[in-house]
Parts: structure tokens; C-alpha cells; sequence
């Protein structure tokens, strides 16, 4: 695949946004396999995709909300998925505020490392565009939580990125790694866990379960091997309901006892 050339005001705001977002080191990118992989972390919020596309080592693409790409979609869909969980008397505020970063996410998501994806008829592009790019040397990051809470770290995931391994395989003949992937904002550090590699003899939906849970798995295992630290969550809500890294059975507990 041939370079993305970008604009001249995507690099302007890359920039900027380089600028004042904090530096985020590695830790275990040594265990990313030599080749094209899938990494799949956690979104929280803004600073997994920004992160990706800034700080990831190698060539990669980056899946992202395919309405955010288009004109006629990103308002309705930025308020849905970044604001619809504020408090209800501030949805004025950020329905216009829907509006005015249009033109900002048009140029954002159509000129960064992006494969767009859809929940319709659409995925089929997503899936071609995602081997084109691995074939081609880059590795494919996707950031699948949905808007059901599972722990303190991470929401549910969306299970269908794992086709993606399915379809490869029957391009290449060659089975491709998972690797867990931590965004730890409040740390200013990207964590990388061990791969996990898809098992084409295997089922499907048995893979889907396997690689989502053993991906979840090794995101908690990092995160909790930390020093206690602020998760930032999958959804925009209240700074102080943020939660903390400490193992899930104790975060509960804590929860139970305030």
C-alpha cells in the first residue's frame, strides 16, 4: 500500500496535539512479534486512539468509527458516543459541540493511520483494507470495547474484529497474533502483554470467545501489576468516578463499603 499523503492542516493539528499530550513510553514492545500483528487495547476515551497513532512503534492502521470520516455523520455520532452520558442539562452544550468539531474529525480521521469501520453491509471494506494492510507490513490496531461494563479496567468487548484472523488466514495461509495492549494515561505509558495466536482449526465463535477473553485477560494482568494509579474508562464519565487499577475483587469491595 502506497503512503498516505496527509494535509497540510492534519499536520498542523498533529502538532499541536503532539505538543500538549503527554509522552507516552513503552514498556514490553519487545514481545510484539517481528511480524504484522493485531493489538488490541483498551480505548480509554481519546488517549488509546491519539496514542496509536502517535507513539506505536512501526507501520500500523487504526480502526476507527467509519461516521467519523464523513461530514453528514460525525455530529449525531460524536454525541452519542462522547457526551450522551454528561448530565442532562449540559446535552445543549455538547449537541453544538457535536457540530462544531466536524470539520476537525473530517480531516483528523480521513488523513491519520485509519481503516474506518461499520456495523453494516460496510464491514466488508473494513475487513479487505485491514489484509491489504497487513499484507503490505502493517500491523492492525483496535481499540473493541462497547458500552457494557465489565470490570474497573475495561468495558466488554465487541467480538468481530476476530473474523479478521479468519479471513487472513485464508488469504496467507498464516495465522495471526493478538497482542494486549494498556494505554495507562495517568502513567503516560503504552503496555504491551504477550501474543496470542488465532487457532484457524478451531471454530469460529469458539476463537471469537477464546482470544477476546485471553485478550482481556492479559489487559487486566497489566494493568493490575501496577502500581495503583486512575484508570481512564472506556466512557466520558465524571473525573471522580474514575476508577483504580487495584484487582477487581477489591474494587468492588471498596464500592460496596462507601
Amino acid at each position: 500500500m502506497e503512503e498516505k499523503k496527509t494535509s497540510l492542516l492534519y499536520r498542523i493539528i498533529r502538532f499541536f496535539i503532539r505538543l500538549f499530550m503527554p509522552h507516552f513510553r513503552l514498556e514490553g514492545a519487545e514481545k510484539l512479534p517481528e511480524e504484522p500483528c493485531v493489538i488490541v487495547g483498551n480505548h480509554s476515551q481519546t488517549y488509546g486512539p491519539v496514542a496509536a497513532e502517535l507513539y506505536l512503534p512501526g507501520k500500523r492502521e487504526i480502526w476507527c468509527a467509519g461516521q467519523m470520516m464523513h461530514w453528514d455523520e460525525v455530529a449525531d455520532y460524536a454525541f452519542t458516543d462522547f457526551w450522551s452520558f454528561k448530565p442532562r442539562w449540559t446535552h445543549w452544550f455538547f449537541r453544538i459541540l457535536s457540530r462544531l468539531i466536524t470539520p476537525l474529525a473530517v480531516c483528523v480521521f480521513n488523513n491519520a493511520h485509519t481503516i474506518p469501520v461499520y456495523h453494516d453491509t460496510r464491514l466488508i471494506s473494513t475487513y479487505r483494507l485491514s489484509i491489504e494492510s497487513l499484507r503490505a507490513g502493517s500491523s492492525i490496531v483496535i481499540f473493541p470495547e462497547k458500552n457494557e461494563r465489565r470490570d474497573n479496567i475495561l468495558y466488554a468487548f465487541q467480538d468481530k474484529f476476530v473474523d479478521l484472523a479468519r479471513f487472513y488466514y485464508k488469504k496467507t495461509g498464516t495465522a495471526l497474533c493478538f497482542v494486549p495492549l494498556y494505554v495507562a494515561p495517568k502513567r503516560k505509558t503504552l503496555y504491551f502483554g504477550e501474543p496470542i495466536r488465532f487457532d484457524p482449526t478451531a471454530p469460529i465463535a469458539e476463537e471469537r470467545a477464546r482470544i477476546c477473553e485471553a485478550l482481556h485477560d492479559g489487559i487486566v494482568e497489566l494493568a493490575c501489576s501496577l502500581p495503583e494509579h486512575t484508570v481512564v474508562p472506556y466512557r466520558n464519565i465524571r473525573k471522580r468516578d474514575y476508577p483504580k487499577n487495584i484487582p477487581y475483587e477489591v474494587y468492588t469491595n471498596e464500592k460496596t463499603c462507601c
